[in-house]
């Protein structure tokens, strides 16, 4: 698998800056260039950068400005490599460790040190993120940063957490009847499609126990409604599971039901453990929402009164009277989640919450989980079967270079959504229409975005994003920039080849043959004369691979004209 990463160069010389980036170009390296620190300062504000190399000879880039660096950058495990043409570097390397350095260079450079240098510690990048990533995956965020500041976490006192509880009917009977690797597989599939729900509405997962599911709302994040964005969460996984057990009896199999439960009320939030720690909350509130589900009906979320209260503006919900406290005593009064109320509903179902109750609850407006479920449902059932390009498996491909590109450029949010939705739009005018089809995927995205939320202005954007893959169009924007450079990412791929034949196989069912030599000059001259690649991320890691793909593509036409020769 690919890998990435920003490098950034910081040299007043110019040949210097352009000698490292020749070295150090290709392997997924995308190096950037600044004279002086302060120049950099946009980039590093904005963009993840991974390495630095510093040039610290220059009183613009001194030591005393390395510590500054880290302050400023978006990545706090960044490696900074000094530069110095002192051949006897010991004191500035000392002092420049103490200001966060951690390696240096001098001149003349060698490449291979270089390269082997920037190796080592790309390799260390890369395992820095997977162990914040394996982190963040078991601390939520708030707790990762007090203990990264502090050292430690006290436990807090929440007064209105939210604790959701979710477990499948008869688990245990059922266990008995599957084998265990299949039981994982479907418990695996089911609890990874609550996290990416539970993440969808800023919740946080707290563990499973078995069949049981629990997350928390209003405890480790800063965000309103956590009773409302709670419920919207329940009610999406009961809609999942619903979808599940429809298309299971269409089937003729056997299928799980899954029962949910919510109480909002006080808690104390910590972790516990000294080797192996675990992040867990206590209190009453805990067992009076575990009541909550183990009390629910089968396909029904169940929830106090100290949650209807909170929600019933929102939601429709009935009584189910008192119901018993076992162990703790006492009764509370609950009720059955229904559905979102008319005004707050992305539809009639009353199962997704429209842009309104998503702004309520400082969500993003725009659904985009939704709306990328209905677009996608729709090309593999739409597109045409002679479509063997364009196809559905294109557009989840440009959708990873365009994600790709869009974090080494530093894309972040509304931004980063309207970029994503233009690329699940931007082929989808191929349903009816195989020439002008980008201004046709631009009118199914404006009659479609609507009702998941997104606004005139946001539409307009995104229409423009998906024109900016025409041929005749020059990008205008980064947005624009990054849409056409990931539509043409396999370009500069190893995977060339096995992708260029689909499109000359797509192009011979659409009316235009090419014989084998004419199909190398067209691609040829398309490499060469037709295409460019527009962001600097995209010149920096793909050029030098479309590049070789040229050299292929024409040691291939010189053997086949030889062969035709010798005929």
């Amino acid at each position: 698998m690919e890998k990435f990463i920003n490098i950034l160069i910081i040299d007043s010389d110019p040949k210097v800056r352009i000698e490292l980036k020749e070295i150090l170009s290709g392997g997924g390296n995308n190096v950037l260039l600044a004279e002086t620190i302060k120049d950099a300062l946009p980039i590093i504000e904005k963009k993840e950068i991974g390495i630095y190399l510093i040039n610290i000879d220059e009183p613009e880039n001194g030591l005393s400005n390395i510590s500054s660096i880290h302050d400023i950058s978006i990545f706090k495990n960044n490696y900074i490599i000094i530069i110095t043409k002192d051949d006897r570097p010991g004191v500035k390397l000392v002092r420049g460790m103490n200001q966060g350095a951690v390696d240096y260079l001098t001149f003349p450079l060698s490449p291979n040190l270089v390269r082997s240098k920037i190796d080592v510690y790309k390799s260390l990048f890369y395992k820095d993120q997977r162990i914040v990533q394996l982190l963040s995956n078991i601390f939520p965020d708030t707790i990762l940063q007090e203990l990264s500041n502090n050292n430690k976490f006290s436990p807090k006192r929440v007064e209105n957490g939210v604790v959701l509880f979710t477990d499948f009917v008869d688990f245990s009977s059922k266990a008995k009847k599957v084998k265990p690797l299949h039981l994982l597989w479907k418990l695996e599939k089911y609890f990874t499609k609550f996290d990416e729900i539970i993440e969808k509405y800023n919740l946080e997962k707290i563990k499973t126990i078995g069949d049981a599911y629990m997350a928390l709302s209003g405890v480790t994040e800063n965000k309103p409604k956590s009773a409302v964005r709670a419920c919207l969460a329940a009610i999406e996984i009961r809609e999942f599971m619903r979808k599940e057990r429809d298309i299971a009896i269409a089937m003729k199999k056997d299928f799980w039901q899954i029962r949910i439960g919510l109480h909002m009320g006080p808690l104390v939030a910590g972790i516990i453990g000294t080797s192996k720690f675990s992040f867990d909350v206590w209190g009453d509130t805990v067992n009076i929402a575990s009541r909550a589900e183990n009390a629910s009906k089968r396909g029904y979320i169940t929830i106090t009164s100290t949650i209807e209260d909170n929600v019933n503006k929102y939601f429709n919900s009935h009584s189910r009277g008192e119901i018993e406290i076992h162990k703790r005593g006492g009764s509370i009064e609950m009720f059955y989640l229904d559905n979102m109320k008319q005004q707050y509903s992305l539809g009639r179902e009353g199962t997704y919450a429209n842009g309104l109750l998503r702004s309520i609850c400082d969500l993003p407006s725009m659904d985009f989980d939704q709306m990328r479920v209905h677009i996608l449902n729709r090309l593999k059932s739409l597109l045409p079967e002679s479509i063997s390009y364009h196809d559905l498996p294109h557009t989840l491909n440009v959708e990873k270079a365009a994600i790709r590109y869009a974090n080494l450029e530093g894309v972040k949010g509304e931004e980063l959504i309207m970029l994503k939705t233009a690329v699940l739009f931007h082929d989808s005018g191929f349903i009816s229409h195989y020439h002008s089809n980008e201004e046709f995927g631009a009118t199914i995205a404006e009659s479609m975005l609507p009702r998941f939320g997104y606004s005139d202005v946001q539409i307009q954007i995104i229409k423009k994003i998906i024109l900016a893959t025409k041929f005749e169009i020059k990008p205008v924007t980064l947005l624009e920039e990054i849409m056409s450079d990931a539509d043409h990412d396999y370009l500069g791929r190893p995977d060339y080849l096995s992708i260029s034949k689909k499109l000359r196989q797509e192009m011979s069912d659409f009316g235009r043959d090419f014989e084998d030599i004419e199909w190398l000059d067209f691609q040829i001259n398309f490499l060469e004369n037709g295409h460019n690649y527009h962001t600097e991320t995209a010149k920096n890691i793909r050029n030098q691979g479309k590049k070789a793909r040229v050299i292929d593509l024409k040691l291939r036409r010189n053997k086949l004209i030889e062969a035709e020769k010798e005929k």
